[in-house]
């Protein structure tokens, strides 16, 4: 937070914990400012990642149904919410960008430590423990949220023509890579995936 604003609230604040979460929500008010390679439905601007993770929220509870196993879709929903916050300082990296995967965790990692340390201890190991568990991709929310995280992409690419695959020379093959797990916290919306890859492919949009 910016000195200015720092000491505006020295002066009418004289609560240590309160303080640490309004400079931890103004931090998190860049993840506005990062864009990502997939744009808004219809040939739009490019998607910022706080639009992003507003998106996978709401299909969260939406698409709750779909998940393949029970699930606590509150905590999925903040999930979606926070996992990619370390973008604030680790950038995004393009899911189709080999060379910026291999530094990914190391990136990501480092901004985990910085911005969730703004907060009181206990929060903080709340949503650390919360990005650790979508990262591991061992419990059902957790398979389910990255459910969500390919298929958002998904369904604005498919919108757009397959605009962004294009710009990027992705094919087919390269796309079921990533989309094959998918299938992991959801087969029925793998299922829909595999659709719009195909049709996609039909019309041109993905190379084989």
């Amino acid at each position: 937070m910016e000195e200015r604003l720092k000491e505006q609230f020295d002066s009418i604040l004289d609560d240590e914990r309160l303080k640490k979460q309004i400079d931890f929500i103004v931090e998190i008010d860049k993840e506005k400012n990062i864009n990502r390679q997939t744009h808004l439905s219809g040939h739009g601007r490019a998607e910022n990642d706080a639009e992003h993770a507003w998106h996978m929220a709401i299909m969260a509870y939406l698409l709750k149904e779909y998940s393949n196993e029970p699930i606590d879709v509150a905590k999925v929903m903040l999930m979606c919410l926070i996992h990619d916050v370390v973008e604030i300082d680790a950038g995004d990296t393009y899911a189709y960008d080999k060379e910026g995967l291999k530094t990914q965790k190391e990136r990501e990692e480092k901004a985990k430590e910085r911005i969730y340390s703004l907060l009181p201890e206990d929060q903080k190991k709340v949503l650390t423990d919360l990005f650790d568990e979508f990262e591991a991709y061992e419990t059902a929310e957790s398979k389910f949220a990255h459910s969500l995280d390919n298929f958002q992409p998904l369904l604005l690419n498919n919108s757009n023509e397959g605009g962004d695959w294009k710009a990027h020379g992705v094919n087919s093959e390269i796309v079921y890579t990533r989309q094959s797990k998918t299938a992991l916290g959801s087969e029925k919306l793998f299922k829909v995936t595999d659709a719009i890859i195909q049709d996609n492919i039909k019309k041109g949009n993905l190379p084989l």
